[in-house]
């Protein structure tokens, strides 16, 4: 009886963890969309892009310190990615669609939104150029940023929430298999 409720409670947790993970890419993309990205490419994208690298760098060191602490460390982690990773892509996004719409001739053809999510997600992929290139120094200058970005992403980030899950996982201790792993 107490397994099953136990069963029922990993269950209910993983469910409520994919929802909350698809609410925030969903949301995320949307506030993409709808943005009023109307501003001109300028000093103040370059800034607001630096900031909003500095938000994701803060929401990554506050979901570290969240997976340790959660009930069920690897799912936390999963939220993690869910969240952090659309928010990079998004930012990176909106400053190539800002700079297509301000400086015609920064890629090999003007970039709409969705071209502009393309493009950000086959850097991040490291897939390589295909259709899309940047062709001014501005915009080779902001693809390279995103992938040193990208690098410390999957890098640095990375071993940090998996270190945080292994962090969370010993304090559960006997308790240590999620939802994800039984025994």
């Amino acid at each position: 009886m107490e397994r099953n409720a136990a069963g029922q409670r990993r269950q209910r947790a993983m469910l409520a963890s994919a929802l909350r993970s698809l609410a925030s890419v969903v949301l995320l993309t949307a506030l993409f969309y709808l943005a009023p990205l109307d501003s001109g490419f300028g000093a103040l994208t370059v800034v607001t892009l630096g900031l909003g690298m500095v938000l994701f760098g803060l929401l990554a060191a506050w979901q570290v310190a969240a997976i340790a602490r959660a009930e069920y460390p690897r799912l936390r982690a999963m939220e993690a990615l869910a969240t952090a990773v659309p928010l990079f892509l998004v930012l990176f996004s909106a400053t190539y669609f800002l700079l297509s719409e301000a400086v015609p001739g920064s890629f090999t053809e003007p970039l709409n939104r969705t071209d502009a999510l393309y493009f950000t997600v086959t850097v991040f992929a490291t897939v390589g150029f295909g259709d899309i290139v940047p062709t001014t120094e501005i915009g080779r200058v902001l693809t390279t940023l995103q992938m040193v970005a990208d690098l410390i992403l999957v890098g640095i980030i990375a071993k940090a929430l998996f270190g945080a899950v292994r962090i969370g996982m010993r304090r559960r201790g006997s308790e240590a298999f999620g939802p994800e792993e039984e025994p």
